[in-house]
């Protein structure tokens, strides 16, 4: 299943295109704070999809049978763009575990790169819900990398995928890597990939604009 939230709601478009706005993008408060909402946004409408199961709760004057979830998920993001999504999806599930991967491009002289994953910190996801947020899923290699280092860690009941912004390549490549059913969440969704491998029209550089240019590896 595949979700296309500017297509659903306006606020997710007005946000995504002040992500995209290069006139806003000196504001990283606001860039943050955008990519904060999206998560916020996509982990609402996750959680329709989540069990529940029934809670007797005390109050001042008697008991009522209150719904809430069966367990909480754990979210994971991909360091460092995702940090402020990661934020937004953990304002709401706010008693999740956590998992951090560390995943960057490694550019080469010829101008090409490889995705490196040199950093997971993440507690067992065997029979567990897994949220994966990542700003921008350009090429699709790093989250395909991610879903595969945490595939040692367990087998999730279900894992949910959110997105700022996806390439359709991008989502093909996922759809083929991941091997089952691909539950994405995202802003927007673009046509292409430059030569760099960057979504266009996208953004830029998710991680630069949130928190700051760095050197190249």
């Amino acid at each position: 299943m595949i979700r296309n939230l500017s297509q659903e709601h306006s606020l997710i478009s007005n946000w995504v295109s002040e992500l995209r706005d290069v006139h806003i993008h000196g504001d990283r408060m606001r860039f943050r704070r955008n990519l904060e909402r999206i998560g916020e946004v996509a982990a609402y409408e996750i959680s329709k999809e989540l069990p529940w199961k029934t809670k007797d709760v005390e109050t001042p004057l008697g008991i009522h049978q209150s719904r809430v979830l069966e367990e909480q998920p754990i979210v994971a993001t991909i360091l460092r763009a995702g940090l402020a999504m990661h934020q937004g999806v953990l304002n709401y599930f706010d008693q999740a575990d956590n998992t951090f991967v560390s995943a960057y491009r490694k550019h080469n002289e010829d101008g090409s790169f490889d995705i490196v994953l040199d950093y997971v910190s993440s507690p067992s996801i065997e029979n567990r819900i897994l949220i994966i947020s990542d700003p921008m899923l350009a090429t699709g290699t790093s989250l395909a990398k991610t879903i595969a280092a945490l595939a040692h860690l367990g087998k999730p009941v279900k894992t949910y995928i959110i997105a700022a912004i996806a390439s359709k390549q991008g989502i093909d490549y996922l759809q083929r890597s991941v091997g089952g059913e691909l539950n994405l969440w995202c802003g927007d969704i673009d046509e292409a990939l430059d030569d760099n491998g960057y979504i266009v029209p996208g953004l830029g550089d998710a991680g630069d604009l949130a928190f700051g240019e760095k050197l190249q590896h």
